[in-house]
């Protein structure tokens, strides 16, 4: 495993990278549309497909689900949801990683750590199941339960950051989604979206910042220096 961020003094010149797990290391975008409708069949709602979750998905997940079923949802009920989708989900485990992931992390030549926002102990378990341990100085999943009203990325991505001493201008995320942007934008970090995970890639694009068809190509933006956003991004919620 890579030395700890925080112990070393000074940087290297490349980066520091901060990979997504779901959607973009896990190829997991089906496995979550079948959970997602394990969900909302638990209160008579509609069946999505990935187009659609691809499409129309975002944080707050609270919000996705109330505009699904066309009516506002409360913490109660989010909370029911959440555990009819938690318990679907890990049902169909294990799921394969993204065909590059491997390549892709191998072919980084500075150091990486792995921030989601699934459940931590069960994210470690995962990723020593997929033997991805080695790779990364840090990992970080959520340690809280999941609210419905407030689970961006922003602030568990300045968390990660803070755990290893880096500021966000030596740092880079790869993620597949909206809010993987937001978190960098908010964080000063750099970012390359992966266009193969969760996110419909025109709403990726729409972000400004860059858009890489596979892992080893975002690794390949990264290395090339290519990772800042063309247009800032509008205010959360705009």
């Amino acid at each position: 495993m890579p030395d700890p961020i925080g112990t070393v003094d000074g940087m290297s010149a490349k980066p520091h990278l901060v990979w997504d797990w779901n959607g973009t290391l896990l190829d997991d975008l089906s496995l979550v549309v079948d959970a997602t409708n394990a969900a909302f069949a638990e209160c008579g709602g509609p069946r999505i497909d990935a187009d659609h979750h691809r499409r129309r998905f975002r944080r707050p997940i609270a919000d996705y689900y109330a505009e699904v079923l066309g009516r506002p949802v409360g913490a109660a009920e989010f909370a029911q949801l959440n555990r009819v989708f938690h318990d679907a989900y890990q049902a169909g485990l294990p799921c394969a990683l993204t065909a590059d992931a491997d390549a892709a992390l191998r072919a980084w030549p500075g150091s990486q750590s792995l921030l989601s926002m699934w459940f931590h102990d069960e994210l470690m378990l995962a990723v020593a199941g997929h033997r991805l341990t080695e790779h990364f100085a840090r990992i970080d999943g959520m340690r809280r339960p999941l609210d419905g009203a407030v689970d961006h990325k922003s602030p568990y991505l300045a968390d990660h950051l803070a755990a290893m001493r880096l500021p966000g201008a030596e740092v880079v995320l790869i993620g597949d989604t909206v809010d993987d942007a937001r978190a960098a934008a908010s964080t000063g970090t750099g970012c390359v979206l992966y266009a193969g995970g969760f996110t419909d890639p025109g709403q990726l694009r729409a972000t400004g910042y860059p858009v890489a068809d596979s892992l080893v190509d975002a690794v390949a933006l990264v290395l090339a220096g290519v990772t800042t956003p063309k247009a800032k991004l509008p205010r959360m919620g705009a």
